[in-house]
């Protein structure tokens, strides 16, 4: 069974860091091209970033960039989501998801991804 788990998310003061994986069983995660989205109640699921198999990071929405970054591990079969300077409007669950195996474009709907983990809670607040 393919799965992909987040984990890393928390409480974290404005100003703050976190870092979330996402770790994956049943399938190899270089063999696929990985997303961060997240969602606020209401509102709909917004990619954050993307990371081709290659290990480049392809896309950092605009709210994010120069505070996160995306990199992978092929020796723990993971993908992180570092995350500083973190804001209130960061608030949101957080997911992972993988598109097709051996795709190979990063896209940002929703749509294109195949696997999807359960999501993992990260609140900005003082």
């Amino acid at each position: 069974q393919l799965q992909l788990v987040e984990s890393g998310g928390g409480l974290v003061q404005p100003g703050g860091s976190l870092r979330l994986s996402c770790a994956a069983s049943g399938f190899l995660l270089d063999e696929y091209t990985i997303g961060w989205f997240r969602q606020v109640p209401g509102k709909e699921r917004q990619a954050v970033s993307c990371i081709n198999r290659n290990g480049l990071p392809a896309y950092y929405t605009d709210s994010v960039k120069g505070r996160f970054t995306i990199s992978r591990d092929n020796a723990k079969n993971t993908v992180s989501l570092q995350m500083n300077s973190l804001n209130p409007e960061d608030t949101a669950v957080y997911f992972c998801a993988a598109q097709g195996r051996f795709s190979h474009l990063c896209t940002l709907e929703t749509s294109g991804y195949t696997y999807w983990g359960q999501g993992t809670q990260v609140t900005v607040s003082s």
